[in-house]
C-alpha cells in the first residue's frame, strides 16, 4: 500500500533520485523534447484504447496510467530544473480557473 504523497513530496522524490547522477538534469531544451515524446506515448495509448487504431498483437503492452507516470516524471523534473514550486503554480492556475472561467462551463445541478 502506497501513502498519499503531496506535490512538494513528488518535486523531493525526484530531485534525490536524479541529484545521485553526476549529469542532473537535462537542460530545458532536451526537457521539452522528453516531455514531448512522452505526449506523444500517451497519446498512442489513448488512441489503442479509445480510438479506431488498435494495438499490434506485437506491440508491447503499456497503459495510460504508465505513460501518465512517465509524463509527469519528466514534467516534475523540468519543474525542479527551472526550480518551479508545483504546488504554487497549480494554486495559480486553479486561482485563474475559478475566477476567469467562473461562469464558462454549465453547472451540474444541486441534487437534494
Amino acid at each position: 500500500m502506497t501513502s498519499e504523497k503531496t506535490i512538494q513530496t513528488l518535486q523531493k522524490e525526484v530531485d534525490d533520485y536524479i541529484g545521485q547522477f553526476k549529469e542532473g538534469y537535462f537542460p530545458p531544451f532536451q526537457m521539452l523534447a522528453r516531455m514531448t515524446e512522452e505526449l506523444g506515448e500517451l497519446a498512442r495509448e489513448v488512441q489503442h484504447v479509445h480510438g479506431i487504431k488498435k494495438k499490434k498483437s506485437t506491440e508491447a503492452k503499456k497503459s495510460m496510467e504508465e505513460e501518465l507516470g512517465d509524463l509527469l516524471f519528466v514534467l516534475i523534473c523540468f519543474a525542479n530544473a527551472e526550480k518551479i514550486d508545483m504546488q504554487r503554480a497549480h494554486d495559480r492556475v486553479m486561482d485563474k480557473f475559478n475566477s476567469r472561467d467562473k461562469h464558462r462551463w454549465t453547472l451540474k445541478e444541486e441534487q437534494s
